[in-house]
């Protein structure tokens, strides 16, 4: 029985969502383990929704936008940026390995950029095996 990890894409619509869409169409290949959620921006997601993520058993959570500098919003992905990197750290201080969240900035236009993440995600997780639920609780007793 070989693993199968469940991981959880959060993409941004205008660059990383729009890529995905491009690696579809041009009919790459890359592994359907991957359940993408689309936001307007990077900045729009809240550090809750990975907490919660791996709450409810995703192995890996993948997050995606625009490259710094080239947001639709002009700088939502540099606040997305810095908050992104306070959650890996909280990740990190809850036991979770550092190699199950990861953040990229594809454009639109690099759908070969998009698959190869994925495809490289994956293999990452398949090697880290399951994860157990992180526990709020346990969270809040270490505060």
């Amino acid at each position: 029985m070989s693993f199968k990890p469940k991981i959880l894409g959060i993409a941004c619509n205008w660059c990383t969502y729009t890529g995905a869409d491009l690696a579809g169409t041009t009919r790459l290949h890359y592994p359907q383990n991957l359940r993408v959620v689309r936001v307007m921006c990077s900045s729009r997601i809240n550090p809750s929704f990975i907490f919660r993520a791996f709450q409810l058993g995703a192995d890996g959570v993948l997050v995606g936008g625009c490259h710094p500098g080239d947001c639709h919003y002009n700088t939502g992905n540099l606040y997305a940026r810095r908050r992104l990197a306070v959650t890996k750290k909280i990740l990190e201080f809850a036991g979770l390995e550092p190699g199950r969240f990861r953040v990229e900035w594809i454009s639109a236009s690099e759908g070969n950029k998009f698959a190869e993440v994925v495809e490289e995600f994956t293999a990452q997780i398949k090697e880290l095996g399951p994860q157990q639920k992180l526990k709020i609780d346990e969270l809040r007793e270490k505060a």
